[in-house]
């Protein structure tokens, strides 16, 4: 499969909470830093996410936003 979005991080699901209508992903990425995406309970179903499954996240935004200490 070839996709447009370059962005794109291996990771482990290390965590996946279900709600009535939304689901909160929580990756666990190769480096040691953890990504959380919120995607609609059919489709954490339809992919089948449950801890310890391999993913890749796919980062695609109009806007990404930058932040520094003071």
């Amino acid at each position: 499969m070839k996709l447009s979005i370059r962005n794109q991080l291996v990771g482990t699901v290390s965590e996946v909470t279900a709600g009535e209508a939304m689901a909160v992903v929580k990756v666990a990425l190769e480096g040691g830093d953890t990504i959380t995406s919120s995607i609609t309970r059919e489709a954490a179903e339809d992919l089948g996410l449950e801890t310890g499954k391999k993913v890749v996240v796919l980062i695609k935004s109009t806007e990404v936003g930058l932040a520094v200490e003071d």
